[in-house]
C-alpha cells in the first residue's frame, strides 16, 4: 500500500471520528432580536420570551434554564442557550427580526483637552452637572481621585438607574454601576462587580468626565492637569468587557438598561473584530439605534486595524464613529551607545538606569542552540530561541516589535532595544514596557549593529523617557481603522477624529500599566493609545454640546461636532 493510500484511509477514519463525536446539539448562547417594545399595555415582554422558548424546548423548566437575558426595558428581544435547530425554529416565529449566535467584541485599548481647545466653560458647567454619560467598558475604579464627588449634589431627577454594590460604592459623581457576564466565568484577578480590573474603563471614564487633578503625571512623564472633557458631568458604568472580551449578549443588555436608566450620552470604546454583513448582526448597531430613537447620542471607536482600507468597526450611520489622531506631544527614549552616538527611539520609558552603561548584545549572537535555533530566529528574541544566560545583565537588540520579545524579562535582562521594520521611520505612537526599552528605526538599528561589530565589548544605556513637542499634529495615527464601511460604502466613515495617541488618564491599580504580567508597577494613571481613547473625547464633546443645547437631537449634536472646526 502506498503512503498516499495509507494517508487517505487514516484521514477518512479521523474525519468519521470527528463527525461521530461532534456534539451538534450542544446549546450555545444566541441573541433573538424582535425590534421595538410592543405597544399593548399589560403585556409582559419577559413572559412572551418564556412562552416562545417553551414552545420550542418543550417545557417551562427548559425554557427557564435556557433564558439568559430578556431585553424588555428599551427594546424587545432575549438571549438564550439554543441548538442550531432550535435557533432556526425561533427565527421563523412571528415578530422575530433576527437570530444570531453570541460573539465577542474587543476593546479598542489631560493635555489632549488643551490641545483640542475644549476649555472648562463656567457658563456650561452648571448644566453639565445634569448630563449623564454612560460608558460600556471594563467598569471603573470607584475610589480613583478622578471620580471624587466633593461639591456635587444628588443625581439628576431623571436618573432611574441603580448601583450594584458588590465590591463597589457609587457616589454623586459615579451615580450608577452595573455589570454583565453571560458566561459566568471570571479569570485571574477579575471581580464579579462593576469594579475595573483591566484599567481600560477607568481610562475612558476619566477621559470623558474626570474632575480636574493638578500635578498629575505617569511616573514624572506628561506632568500637568488631568481632567475629562466634561468634568462636571455624571458617570454611569456598564461593565460588559472582561479579559476574554465583550459578549454581544451583555452589550445588548447594557444598552437595554442604559436607555431606560436615563443616560444622555453613551460612550462605547469597543467593537466587533469579525466581518459583519448586516446591521442586525451587530449588537452595538442595534443597541445604539434604539438609543438614538430615545434621544440618546452614541459615540463609538473606529477600531485599531489601520491603515488597511475597509478595516473600520462600528459602521452604523446613526452613531458617531471616531478615529484616533495625534496630539502635540510624543514620548521618546534615547539609546546612548558606547561610542557616544545617541539614537532617538519612541517609548514610554519610566525606568532610570542613571546613565550606567551595560553590555550590549544582538539577539542573533545569543542563540539557544540546545533548542535547535539559529541567528535567523534568535535575532527576534523569542523566548525559546534566546540563550537566557547570554542576555542576563545586558541590553539586548531585538529585531522585532513583538511583545513576545519581553519573555526574556524574567531572565535578568537589563533592557531591550526594539526595531521598527514596518515602516522606515519611528512609529507615530509609543508603547509602555515593563523594563527599560526603546523602539528605534531600521537606519538607527544599522548604526547600532555597526557599533556592536566594531568593538569587542559593546556597551550602551537607555535613558529615561522624555516628552517632545510634535510639530505636525494632529494627524490620523497609523493604527486607526479606515473606511469605507463594509455595510454602507456610500456613507463616509469614520465621521471624525479625536485625540487617541499617548493619552494620560486614570487607571486601575490592579492592572499593570504595560499589560505584562511581569510588570510589578501599580498606579492610578497610565498613558495609552487607541481609538478607545479617542471615543471618550468625542463623548465628552457631545456632553458639552448637550449641556448647552439640552433639546438637541443626537443627529443635531453629531452634525454640530462634525461641522465645527
Amino acid at each position: 500500500m502506498t503512503n498516499r493510500s495509507m494517508f487517505s484511509i487514516l484521514y477518512a477514519v479521523l474525519l468519521a471520528s470527528l463527525v461521530l463525536n461532534c456534539n451538534c446539539d450542544e446549546r450555545k448562547l444566541h441573541i433573538v432580536y424582535m425590534g421595538n417594545l410592543p405597544q399593548r399595555e399589560g403585556l409582559s415582554v419577559a413572559s412572551t420570551h418564556h412562552t416562545m422558548l417553551q414552545s420550542v424546548l418543550g417545557s417551562a423548566f427548559s425554557a427557564k434554564e435556557s433564558l439568559v437575558y430578556s431585553y424588555e426595558r428599551s427594546f424587545n428581544g432575549f438571549a438564550a442557550k439554543l441548538t442550531n435547530k432550535e435557533a432556526t425554529k425561533i427565527a421563523k416565529m412571528e415578530g422575530v427580526v433576527s437570530v444570531k449566535p453570541n460573539r465577542k467584541s474587543t476593546l479598542h485599548t489631560t493635555r489632549s483637552w488643551d490641545f483640542s481647545g475644549l476649555s472648562v466653560g463656567k457658563a456650561v458647567a452648571s448644566q453639565e452637572g445634569d448630563i449623564i454619560i454612560g460608558l460600556l467598558d471594563t467598569g471603573v475604579w470607584p475610589e480613583h481621585p478622578s471620580f471624587n464627588d466633593t461639591g456635587y449634589g444628588p443625581p439628576p431627577a431623571k436618573w432611574k438607574g441603580t448601583c450594584q454594590t458588590t465590591n463597589f460604592t457609587c457616589n454623586n459623581k459615579i451615580i450608577g454601576a452595573r455589570y454583565y457576564n453571560s458566561e459566568g466565568y471570571y479569570d485571574g484577578n477579575e471581580i464579579p462587580s462593576p469594579r475595573d480590573t483591566e484599567g481600560h474603563g477607568t481610562h475612558t471614564s476619566s477621559t470623558a468626565a474626570g474632575i480636574e487633578l493638578p500635578g498629575t503625571s505617569f511616573y514624572g512623564l506628561a506632568e500637568g492637569v488631568a481632567r475629562g472633557g466634561a468634568p462636571t458631568a455624571r458617570i454611569a458604568v456598564y461593565k460588559v468587557c472582561w479579559s476574554s472580551g465583550c459578549d454581544d449578549a451583555d452589550i445588548l443588555k447594557a444598552f437595554d438598561d442604559a436607555i431606560a436608566d436615563g443616560v444622555d450620552i453613551l460612550s462605547v470604546s469597543l467593537g466587533a473584530n469579525y466581518y459583519i454583513s448586516h446591521y442586525f448582526e451587530d449588537s452595538i448597531a442595534v443597541g445604539s439605534f434604539h438609543a438614538m430613537r430615545n434621544g440618546i447620542f452614541t459615540s463609538n471607536s473606529a477600531g485599531n486595524e489601520g491603515p488597511d482600507p475597509a478595516s473600520i468597526s462600528n459602521n452604523a450611520p446613526w452613531t458617531l464613529t471616531v478615529a484616533a489622531s495625534t496630539i502635540d506631544r510624543k514620548f521618546v527614549a534615547n539609546l546612548v551607545l558606547g561610542n557616544g552616538q545617541i539614537l532617538t527611539g519612541i517609548a514610554i520609558n519610566t525606568f532610570n538606569l542613571n546613565g550606567t552603561s551595560y553590555p550590549l548584545i544582538w539577539g542573533g549572537d545569543a542563540v539557544n542552540y540546545t533548542f535547535g535555533s539559529s541567528p535567523d530566529y534568535a535575532r527576534y528574541c523569542g523566548e525559546e530561541d534566546i540563550n537566557h544566560d547570554m542576555v542576563a545583565g545586558k541590553i539586548v537588540l531585538c529585531e522585532s516589535i513583538s511583545r513576545h520579545s519581553h519573555d526574556i524579562l524574567s531572565n535578568g535582562t537589563v533592557g531591550i532595544v526594539l526595531v521598527q521594520y514596518i515602516t522606515a521611520v519611528n512609529p507615530d505612537y509609543a508603547f509602555n514596557y515593563p523594563l527599560p526599552t526603546t523602539l528605534i528605526s531600521p537606519d538607527d538599528a544599522k548604526k547600532a549593529m555597526d557599533y556592536i561589530r566594531s568593538t569587542k565589548y559593546p556597551v550602551a544605556t537607555i535613558m529615561v523617557g522624555e516628552t517632545w513637542k510634535d510639530e505636525v499634529a494632529p494627524r490620523v495615527v497609523s493604527f486607526s481603522s479606515r473606511g469605507p464601511s463594509s455595510i454602507s460604502p456610500n456613507i463616509l466613515k469614520p465621521d471624525i477624529s479625536a485625540p487617541g495617541v499617548d493619552i494620560l488618564a486614570g487607571w486601575s491599580p490592579l492592572s499593570p500599566p504595560s499589560f505584562y504580567d511581569e510588570d510589578t508597577r501599580s498606579g492610578f494613571f497610565n498613558v495609552v493609545s487607541g481609538t478607545s481613547m479617542a471615543c471618550p473625547h468625542a463623548s465628552a464633546t457631545a456632553a458639552y454640546v448637550k449641556a448647552a443645547h439640552p433639546d438637541w437631537s443626537p443627529a443635531a449634536i453629531k452634525s454640530a461636532i462634525m461641522t465645527s472646526g
